[in-house]
This record gives structure tokens, C-alpha cells and sequence, in this order.
């Protein structure tokens, strides 16, 4: 963690409202939510690892653009999350439990059922387009650009996710001191 954030001179409202800007615009400009929220969250906490952001990629549109598994968005936030809290390796080969990660994550998969009515991708399609796209065919996806797919609907999904995950990662940071 960066010397700006570890020491709070950032705002909790600065720091949610860039992972907002940010998550908003890589989604406008550069597609594949779960990275994305990822990005905007490893920008934002000065945790960038390239090879976590790269681990991200498949997770877009509900793994592999299926739309039928979590949203990227809330995939991207969860690897943030457990970048910071997850259990690690050394624990795992000892068999000791870390709820930290689970618990933090919990936190954003709510904020999804709240919002959104659910954490898949095609339900989140659903709720914001009234239905949901296959992106293995090409006229969906068409479909899915000329609704706003990238304009500002996923955008705002991902603007969201890094929003609310940048909230809950800095009450955990801050509760600590």
C-alpha cells in the first residue's frame, strides 16, 4: 500500500469516487469487465501485480463472455479483495483457514444481489437491458453494443463494483489504524 493511502491523506470519497471514474472509463474504452474493475482498484490502492490483472481476463462476461457465471465485474472485485486478504500460500499448505477474503467479498456480492438482483451476468443484463445477449454470436453482440452495451450500461456496472469495493477495502484498511 502506497505512503498516500496508508496514511489517509486520500478522502474515502476521493477514493471511491476515482475507482468510479476509472472503472467506468477502462469498461467505456477497453472492455473485459473483470479486468477493468481490477485495474481501477490496483490503481487506486497502488497494488498493481501484472500477472493478477493478466489471471483476470477469462472472467469477462461471466467467464469466457458465457454471461451464465458471475459478473466479471464482481469476479475482478473478489481478486482485489483477495489480493489484499486472501489466504496465502503458506496457509494453505498448513491447512490454516483465512475467512478475512470471504468475509470482505461477501460484503460486494451483496451490494450485486442488491442492486442488481443477482450476481450472473445475464441477470445483471437482465435488469439493466431487460433481457441478456449471447456473446458467441456475433448479431448479440452487435445487440448488446447498439443498447449501450459499452457506452454506459457495463460501464456503470463496473463503475459500481470498483466503487463499492474501493469503500470496503478502505474501511478495512482504516479500521486497522
Amino acid at each position: 500500500m502506497s505512503e498516500k493511502n496508508s496514511d489517509n491523506k486520500d478522502s474515502k470519497q476521493e477514493v471511491i469516487a476515482k475507482a468510479y471514474q476509472l472503472g467506468f472509463e477502462y469498461e467505456k474504452e477497453k472492455h473485459y469487465c473483470s479486468q477493468c474493475v481490477l485495474a481501477a482498484l490496483q490503481e487506486v490502492f497502488q497494488i498493481r501485480d501484472d500477472k493478477v490483472f493478466q489471471a483476470a481476463c477469462g472472467l469477462a462476461g461471466g467467464a469466457g463472455d458465457s454471461t451464465n457465471g458471475s459478473c466479471g465485474a464482481l469476479s475482478g472485485a473478489i481478486m482485489a479483495i483477495s489480493y489484499l486478504y486472501g489466504r496465502s500460500r503458506k496457509e494453505f499448505e498448513e491447512n490454516i483457514s483465512n475467512e478475512k477474503a470471504t468475509e470482505l467479498a461477501k460484503k460486494v456480492y451483496h451490494r450485486f444481489v442488491e442492486e442488481y438482483g443477482g450476481c450472473l451476468c445475464k441477470e445483471i443484463q437482465t435488469k439493466i437491458f431487460g433481457r441478456s445477449f449471447n456473446f458467441w454470436n456475433e448479431e448479440e453482440v452487435k445487440a448488446f453494443e447498439e443498447a449501450g452495451g459499452h457506452i454506459d450500461k457495463c460501464p456503470s456496472v463496473v463503475a459500481k463494483a470498483a466503487a463499492w469495493t474501493a469503500e470496503i477495502l478502505w474501511h478495512e484498511i482504516h479500521a486497522k489504524k
